[in-house]
């Protein structure tokens, strides 16, 4: 914009907005109205049919006094402890191996991006196919080594733990994002190192980690953001319609029980005020995060 005068200027920010306002009015409509809507529907007792009445704060305390609600956000909390830094770990360890494997790294790109394609309800299906613990496919090769694979989908001790091996059907994409991270590494530094003496292990954990830190960090706070919010998979395997024989506790999570809230029970007010609890406590949780980053994420050209 450097020569235009100031009038040239106007110009081209006017037709910048309109080319901008359909995403404009789409996100006034569909995102931020809903979301202010939803703020003053925490503090009414909505059920669809009757018009809202204001009740204040009470949707809040009864929330806090609903043991039911307590159990939805341990569950999430703790699905996330063991999701997150699972996931982030298996990316890494299998953007190594592609970023090792010259020749074949776009066959696996695709192999191990495909199943992030899968719809999240197939997934929700394939769980109860895969972790059924009378004949399913993981317990019937657990078998083969001798080993007794545990009930899955109902004991409550490993109700979490098959989520979590699930979710790990679909870090394609994070494995690609940090592939992309790994061949931005200076090879300079490796050669340094090697001439050094540094094995690989240590070239892992002193040059590779810290300079892909930042995309780490980034997936971190993306996973997390979406453990909090789980739903799909295990509502369809746990809670989906005509399902009586597997709905569990241990797999009741907090956005389950906000959708069962407003859409079982038509507690909308209640339910809108759930929703804004979670937006608040990601949005700690996030803070938190990053201000981590000062001390454990490091950025190229950054001065300490």
């Amino acid at each position: 914009m450097r020569g235009l005068t100031r009038s040239g200027r106007r110009a081209e920010t006017r037709a910048a907005l309109l080319f901008i306002s359909p995403w404009i009015a789409g996100f006034l409509i569909f995102t931020f109205w809903p979301v202010v809507y939803s703020g003053y529907l925490s503090l009414t007792d909505y059920d669809v049919i009757n018009d809202p009445a204001f009740v204040g704060l009470d949707n809040y305390r009864q929330m806090f006094e609903d043991p039911k609600a307590g159990l939805a956000f341990r569950n999430t909390l703790i699905f996330a402890a063991m999701s997150v830094p699972t996931q982030l770990v298996v990316s890494l360890g299998l953007a190594l191996l592609l970023n090792a494997a010259a020749r074949a790294t776009g066959f696996f790109r695709t192999a191990f991006f495909l199943p992030k394609m899968t719809p999240p309800v197939a997934v929700g299906i394939l769980l109860l196919m895969l972790f059924n613990g009378q004949n399913g496919l993981i317990n019937t090769v657990l078998g083969l080594f001798g080993i007794q694979g545990p009930a899955w989908t109902t004991d409550p001790d490993w109700v979490k733990p098959g989520l979590v091996l699930m979710h790990l059907w679909t870090v394609g994409a994070s494995v690609i994002i940090i592939l992309a991270a790994l061949r931005a590494v200076p090879q300079e530094l490796y050669d340094s190192a090697m001439v050094d003496g540094a094995g690989w292990w240590r070239r892992t954990l002193r040059i590779t980690v810290p300079m892909i830190s930042p995309t780490l960090f980034f997936l971190f706070i993306v996973d997390s953001i979406n453990a909090l919010q789980s739903f799909t998979e295990a509502y369809t395997a746990f809670f989906g319609a005509g399902n009586t024989t597997y709905s569990n506790d241990a797999a009741l999570f907090y956005v389950i029980y906000l959708f069962q809230q407003a859409f079982q029970f038509l507690h909308m007010g209640y339910a809108s005020a759930m929703a804004w609890l979670l937006f608040v406590v990601i949005m700690i949780i996030t803070a938190v995060q990053v201000l981590l980053t000062r001390r454990y994420v490091y950025y190229e050209g950054e001065r300490p």
